[in-house]
Parts: structure tokens; C-alpha cells; sequence
């Protein structure tokens, strides 16, 4: 091989390496079980998160963004796979989603085959496994995917029975001790070191998922005697049919919030979860922009579905209302570094028009000029991150269990059960859903229209698939 020769493969390795470098970096931060209850929301008028907000200030905060479901593991199955429930069958947190999607390329995969290093710690997948085959490099480890947090001493703190994890009250221990903490600080490494590569770097911060235990100084942030109850009223679930009524159980956490007066405090505990995961939040982000790669990263802020704190006498995810569907979601894309979208996201920006977190993993691959996944199910939301008005037809869609769907429009919510029963909600007039108007002639044709946009498939469940697997092999 002569000089010649050299030079020019030299001279082609150094362009394919300009190349990959020229991508933007992710920035992919997730946050468990956080309802709408921050400052930019409005969700609560006591919620306290200044970073939150500070991030929705830099770039564009979808408004009614909406879980694929009201679970952890099926709605991040579905954003990490781009495949809807009603596809997969991965309905429910005990629906194993890697056994039912074997051969699904998620997001971070999708990454690392072109060209990305892909890395994360915390949260991200539901249970304890990050699922290796998404990752490079993880924090802890492969098998674990956040460190363990200290407990109170006495439990449970509430005074609830047989509460197990449905707890909430302060630890002694200070915020360093915590484990969203200590996936934090591994992030802020990850952050301040230079890559060879374009990095996918995901962020899964826990709390405010149960137990609600967070240092006493989060709790210290608001007086108890203060604290604001959410909008409710009497004989709620009155209208709502019987399918509607099964997965409120009001009868049981909302019963015994109730008769142990834990109802404030509850909601102490979770304001006080919520500052404490905003707070790490902001440690990410600050080291984020004292870094190198400020400029070269796209930031994108997601949370796995929204949580009931008494609404409809029911406490927790798991329903169909808009309190467990609706998601804080952001983006912010630096100017210059996508060719989708040049110009960046605008400072400030809200889109009101419905999404889906389904919707996350073909906006990042639109972004970062990565090659297509036939299999995605969602739509790339960058017209929307460049016009806040473009036009989108297909409202959001939730499902929790076979056949149970809610969709999501600029004013309507309208829910079917597999037994055939029906919600409709006006949230141009009605934003608690306290009035079903499914009942009445006049939304026949609305609620008609509507329904076209439910899924044509409803797979057998998962946790179906798999034993009928078993039984076949025998």
C-alpha cells in the first residue's frame, strides 16, 4: 500500500468520523409516575419546580401530551419499542414486553446501530432489569437499575395497614443518600467527560413514585396545614359505568386514605416527592449546560403517565380519566443541529394539540437524521416542534387491558370498555370529567367519528401469549 493509498483512507476516516461527530447528542430524562403537578402545568398551585419550569421556558412544552397506558411497564414498552398495546399485548405491568416483542429494535438500539454510544441509569424499563440488549454501558449494572433508597425507621409512616409500598413520610437520611441522587450524579460524569461517539444518555429518575420517602427538607417546603386537596365532588363515579367503577376501587386506597385521615399528608408526600425528583432534574441540567456538549444536545423530558391523588375516589394510575393519561413532555433542540429542524426549538413555545408518548422515538430518529423503523406506530411531532399550529388529525390513545381505550382530542375525551360502555367528557367545559355525556343522543355522531380512530387489532395479552406458548411446547 503506497502513501497514496494511506492518505486517502486516512482522509475517509477522518470524514466518516466528522460525520458521526456532527450528530446531536440525547439527552433522554424520564420521571415516574408525575402527573401534570408542575408549575408550567398548572396541576397544582402548590407544586414546586423551578426546573421543570426553567426547561419548559427553553423549549417547547407539550401541554396534552398522553400515556400509551396508565402502567408503567406497557407505556414504556411502548415508547421504548414504538409499538401501541393493543399491537404487542403488553397490557399491564405483569405482561413480560421483551417476551412478547423478541425482535423489537428499541430506541437506545436503534441509536447505538447508528453510530451512538447508549447509555442510561435509573428508571427507564419497568422492574428492576434495564433489558442489556438496549445498552452499551448501564448504572448500577445490567441487573439493576437504580440504587437502593434509605427507609424510615418505622413503617408504614401513615399508619395504614398492609400498606406495603402505598406509604409516604420523610427520611433521615440527606438527598446525597437517595437513589435518584446517586443516578443523577452518574449522569452529571457521563455529561462532563468528552465522547468518541454521539451519545443517547437516558435519565430515569424514580420518585415521585411510591413510597413517597424523601429527606424532611422536601417536606419542610410546604405547610401541611396549607396543603390543597385536588378538585373533587360527591357521588362521582354515580355516572360512570360498571367497567369505569372496577378500576377506581374506591372502596380501596381512596377508602382507607379516608378513614385514616392521610388524605393531606398523602398529598404533602407527593408534592414533597415531586420537589425532590425536580431538584435532581435540575442537577442534570445545569451540568448539561456547563458542559461541552450544551450546544450539541437535544434534551427531551417525558414522564410514563399521570397519577390520581382522589379524583374519582381512586388513588394510584390504572384508569382511563385524564389524571392518569396526561404526561409532562419537552423538547429542547439547540439551533443549527438538526436537519429536521435548523432553526431549533423555540424558547417558550406551548402546542395544545394532543400527543402521545408513542410519539417520542420517531420525533428523536426524525431529529437526529437516523435511518426509518417501520415498525413505530407513533408520529414524528417535529411539525409541531417548528408550528405549534400545524395540522394533526389523530387524537391520543390510551389503553389499559384488551379492548379498554380513551381518546384524547382538543376537547373531548372519549373512553370505550371492552363490554361496550362509554364515558364522553367536554373539557372545553367539564376539565374534571365530572359530567358523562356518553349517555345522550346528541354525541351519537361525535362519539361515532371518534371511534374510527380506535385500534383495528387487540392482541391477546401478553401474559396470554406466553402460556399458550407453554402449553404448546408441551
Amino acid at each position: 500500500m503506497n502513501l497514496k493509498h494511506i492518505s486517502l483512507i486516512l482522509l475517509i476516516i477522518g470524514y466518516s468520523t466528522s460525520l458521526q461527530a456532527a450528530k446531536p447528542n440525547v439527552l433522554f430524562i424520564a420521571i415516574d409516575d408525575l402527573n401534570d403537578w408542575i408549575g408550567a402545568l398548572r396541576g397544582h398551585p402548590q407544586a414546586h419546580t423551578p426546573h421543570l419550569d426553567r426547561l419548559a421556558k427553553r423549549g417547547v412544552l407539550f401541554t396534552r401530551a398522553y400515556c400509551a397506558a396508565p402502567s408503567c411497564n406497557p407505556s414504556r414498552a411502548a415508547l421504548m419499542t414504538g409499538v401501541l398495546p393493543s399491537t404487542s399485548g403488553v397490557y399491564h405491568n405483569s405482561h413480560p414486553w421483551r417476551v412478547a416483542l423478541p425482535r423489537a429494535v428499541t430506541l437506545p438500539q436503534h441509536f447505538t446501530a447508528h453510530g451512538y454510544w447508549s447509555a442510561g441509569s435509573g428508571k427507564i424499563y419497568h422492574g428492576r432489569y434495564p433489558d442489556p440488549a438496549s445498552w452499551q454501558t448501564y448504572f448500577p449494572d445490567q441487573k439493576k437499575n437504580k440504587p437502593v433508597d434509605p427507609l424510615p425507621t418505622t413503617r408504614p409512616v401513615n399508619g395504614i395497614p398492609k400498606t406495603a409500598h402505598f406509604d409516604w413520610g420523610p427520611v433521615s437520611k440527606p438527598a446525597s443518600a437517595m437513589g435518584d441522587y446517586k443516578v443523577a450524579d452518574w449522569i452529571i460524569g457521563q455529561l462532563e467527560r468528552e465522547h468518541e461517539k454521539p451519545f443517547f444518555l437516558a435519565c430515569g429518575i424514580y420518585r415521585p413514585h411510591l413510597p413517597w420517602y424523601v429527606p424532611q427538607k422536601y417536606f419542610d417546603l410546604f405547610r401541611e396545614s396549607e396543603i390543597q386537596l385536588p378538585a373533587t365532588i360527591e357521588n362521582d363515579l354515580n355516572d360512570v359505568p360498571a367497567a369505569g367503577v372496577k378500576m377506581a376501587k374506591p372502596q380501596g386506597d381512596h377508602a382507607r386514605v379516608s378513614k385514616h385521615k392521610q388524605w393531606k399528608k398523602a398529598v404533602h408526600g407527593y408534592l414533597a416527592s415531586i420537589a425532590f425528583a425536580d431538584e435532581q432534574v435540575g442537577r442534570v441540567l445545569t451540568a448539561l449546560e456547563k458542559s461541552t456538549h450544551a450546544d450539541n444536545t437535544i434534551i427531551v423530558l417525558w414522564t410514563d403517565h399521570g397519577w390520581h391523588l382522589g379524583e374519582k375516589e381512586h388513588w394510584r394510575k390504572f384508569t382511563l380519566w385524564e389524571r392518569a393519561g396526561r404526561t409532562p413532555v419537552m423538547f429542547v433542540v439547540p439551533k443549527g443541529i438538526s436537519g429536521a429542524l435548523t432553526q431549533g426549538t423555540r424558547s417558550g413555545m406551548r402546542v395544545d394539540q394532543p400527543v402521545g408518548l408513542i410519539d417520542i422515538y420517531p420525533t428523536l430518529v426524525d431529529l437526529c437524521g437516523l435511518g426509518e423503523n417501520k415498525a413505530l406506530e407513533g408520529q414524528s411531532l417535529v411539525p409541531l416542534l417548528a408550528d405549534p399550529k400545524s395540522k394533526r388529525e389523530r387524537p391520543a390513545l390510551t389503553t389499559y387491558g384488551r379492548n379498554n381505550h380513551a381518546l384524547r382530542t382538543a376537547q373531548w375525551r372519549y373512553i370505550r370498555y371492552a363490554d361496550g360502555s362509554e364515558e364522553l367528557y367536554d373539557h372545553r367545559k367539564d376539565p374534571n370529567e365530572w359530567d358523562n355525556l356518553a349517555g345522550k343522543p346528541k354525541y351519537a355522531q361525535l362519539k361515532k367519528e371518534l371511534a374510527r380512530w380506535f385500534p383495528k387489532k387487540n392482541a391477546p395479552s401478553a401474559k396470554e401469549s406466553k402460556k399458550k406458548q407453554k402449553s404448546q411446547k408441551k
